[in-house]
């Protein structure tokens, strides 16, 4: 599979704060790219930054290869979710006043050429969260924090992007909520082929479902390599994102 992601001596932040310094990364198609670090070392900066939502101040990001490449970075918000980006945020941003199939009906798009035979549609993401199924007719304000995260991701997915952006989909859920969205993650990414880049603070059960990471601290790159190279080094993972044991 080809290069999908290319981020070449990324700077950004907010206004003029920069945050990010000299980011460098890349990930091919179908590859799931696990996004680790401590609180505030600039990964959900980095994630906004890929959608168009922070003061860019220098560096390149490129969609695709070759002649099909896109010019990331030079794309206001909106035509970047055109151009690939699917993007769950940390706040899910549901259209909380619709109700769950609204939600999904009026955002999707028809599945990019060549994946016609994977595309995501509402029907899709019923099968993939039955609990959504079963509240088809329930507003956004009546579902439970776990339904609005399934919702979120849904809604990400009927856009069928060619690229997938989690922000800490499993933050503040119950433990069988984590479980039942990281199976659903795995499936998407492992089973369907999708690329992602996810953020997590949960970094084994994350790494287990990726295949590289990138470590953040104070807004620069501290390690890259294989997800499984890191997880079989805990005392590493540990010194990494500041755990003491």
């Amino acid at each position: 599979m080809g290069e999908l992601l290319k981020v070449e001596e990324l700077s950004a932040g907010y206004g003029e704060a920069v945050v990010l310094h000299g980011i460098s990364l890349s990930i091919h198609e179908g590859q799931t790219l696990a996004l680790l670090g401590r609180n505030g070392t600039g990964k959900t900066t980095l994630i906004n930054t890929l959608v168009g939502a922070t003061r860019q101040h220098g560096g390149m990001v490129t969609l695709g290869v070759g002649s099909s490449g896109v010019a990331l970075h030079k794309l206001p918000s909106h035509e970047r979710a055109a151009a690939g980006i699917g993007w769950v945020p940390q706040e899910r941003n549901i259209f909380r006043s619709l109700t769950v199939d609204e939600n999904l009906t009026a955002v999707a798009r028809p599945a990019r050429a060549g994946r016609t035979s994977r595309a995501w549609t509402p029907e899709r993401v019923y099968g993939l969260f039955p609990r959504l199924a079963e509240r088809k007719s329930n507003l956004g304000t009546q579902l439970s924090g776990g339904e609005q995260q399934m919702l979120a991701l849904g809604r990400a997915l009927v856009l069928n992007p060619t690229l997938l952006l989690l922000d800490e989909p499993c933050e503040g859920l119950a433990p069988i909520i984590v479980q039942e969205l990281l199976r659903a993650i795995r499936r998407i990414t492992r089973d369907e082929g999708l690329s992602a880049i996810i953020v997590e603070q949960h970094p084994q059960a994350i790494l287990a479902i990726s295949d590289t990471t990138a470590v953040l601290d104070r807004g620069t790159v501290v390690y890259s390599g294989t997800a499984h190279s890191l997880q079989q080094q805990p005392a590493l993972l540990d010194k990494l994102l500041g755990v003491a044991r």
